[in-house]
């Protein structure tokens, strides 16, 4: 077995059993296409195990977060249906080593997306569009990770639940919405948050993912990335997020 595989199959364990491991990178030896490499094999894992490939997810889509991480450009991660709750659920704390929540807009596509689309090709693209959270959980102990720890660790994407889902010709760049965890209001922000406009995120996303080898595909879902910072999230928590215009979703933590 090859190094990356190695490391594949060590972070796809810590996921599916929710334990932490060490950081894979201490000394910042992988590069960026390494851990692309390792989280696409654990993820191909995971289908070999009966989950399905449903999207995916993009990560540090805030200015601030890639000047913080010394970037330029996002990161994306992969979604399966295993980690898809479904709105109202319960999921079990159990499942997560520390998991975190973060307030996102949804979209689910009704045809393929090319790698080099304009907004509008994308916005044509778009079946409809939801409220959505997200819920992420590094693998590593302490909470410690490099850039590349985290793009092998699936980008940190652990769940995720989506509201009903609305018309795509209504106008989502700049929504404001509210995150709250038992009722009590933890994030305040608004959809333009989100690289500007969320419709920039599906864009990166169609040229990530099809430099991948993996375009985005007819009814997938893209997590456009998180709008306010993330929350810790406890058992016995019920965490909901309400967008303007588009409506509300939410789940409960079990004990």
């Amino acid at each position: 077995m090859s190094q990356l595989l190695e490391l594949a199959h060590r972070l796809d364990d810590a996921a599916r059993h929710a334990r932490a491991v060490p950081q894979i990178d201490p000394d910042g030896a992988l590069s960026l296409a390494d851990a692309y490499a390792i989280q696409s094999a654990s993820i191909q894992r995971r289908v070999a195990h009966g989950e399905r490939r449903v999207g995916v997810k993009m990560g540090f889509t805030s200015r601030a977060k890639m000047l913080q991480m010394g970037i330029d450009d996002v990161i994306w991660g992969r979604l399966s249906s295993g980690m898809q709750v479904e709105e109202g659920a319960a999921v079990k704390f159990s499942r997560f080593v520390h998991p975190r929540v973060e307030p996102e807009l949804a979209f689910v596509l009704k045809k393929p997306l090319a790698s080099d689309v304009t907004a509008a090709e994308a916005l044509a693209a778009v079946e409809a569009v939801a409220p959505a959270l997200e819920i992420i959980d590094s693998r590593f102990h302490d909470f410690k990770f490099s850039l590349p720890d985290v793009i092998a660790d699936n980008a940190s994407s652990s769940g995720f639940v989506i509201g009903a889902w609305s018309d795509p010709k209504k106008d989502f760049g700049n929504l404001g919405l509210v995150m709250s965890i038992e009722g009590r209001v933890v994030q305040v922000g608004s959809t333009a948050a989100i690289l500007g406009h969320p419709l920039r995120s599906l864009v990166a996303a169609a040229r990530l993912s099809a430099a991948a080898g993996e375009p985005l595909q007819a009814g997938w879902v893209v997590m456009a990335g998180g709008a306010t910072p993330a929350e810790w999230i406890k058992p016995g928590q019920y965490i909901s997020i309400e967008m303007q215009r588009l409506g509300t979703a939410g789940f409960h933590v079990e004990e």
